[in-house]
């Protein structure tokens, strides 16, 4: 019997990437990426960075988050920095507890959009306009 092995690219913990990523398997950092990532999932483990624009499917992030994001589905628990964008047809957020600690999420000063953009604008009906895109929760 064969088993299928499941490819992924994988940052190690005191590894420091700068630059363009593009991979067509999953990646997986616990270590520090500055730059553009594209890959169909990004697991960030809790001591992994990524810093730059992001473009995946599914983002799994316990480490620190920032830049501009994009993807399908977002977990978020760990921290997200300043002048982050999120870009997300789905965002769940988990809580962390440390030992000893609260159970908390960080954000800084970001924006949250979250739901499944329009192409167009809606028609006005009867006077009133409809809403088109995504919503946009602004985090301070």
């Amino acid at each position: 019997m064969s088993e299928k092995t499941v490819k992924q690219t994988i940052v190690e913990n005191g590894t420091e990437f700068e630059g363009v990523v593009r991979s067509q398997c999953d990646i997986v950092v616990s270590g520090q990426i500055k730059g553009d990532v594209t890959a169909p999932t990004l697991t960030l483990k809790p001591e992994g960075s990524v810093r730059g624009k992001v473009k995946v499917t599914t983002l799994k992030s316990e480490g620190s988050l920032g830049g501009e994001i994009e993807a399908e589905s977002v977990e978020l628990s760990g921290s997200v920095s300043d002048d982050t964008v999120i870009k997300a047809a789905s965002l769940e957020v988990k809580l962390n507890q440390s030992a000893g600690s609260k159970l908390r999420v960080s954000f800084g000063n970001c924006d949250l959009q979250v739901g499944e953009p329009t192409a167009k604008a809606k028609p006005e009906t009867h006077g009133k306009k409809e809403q088109a895109g995504p919503e946009l929760a602004r985090v301070n």
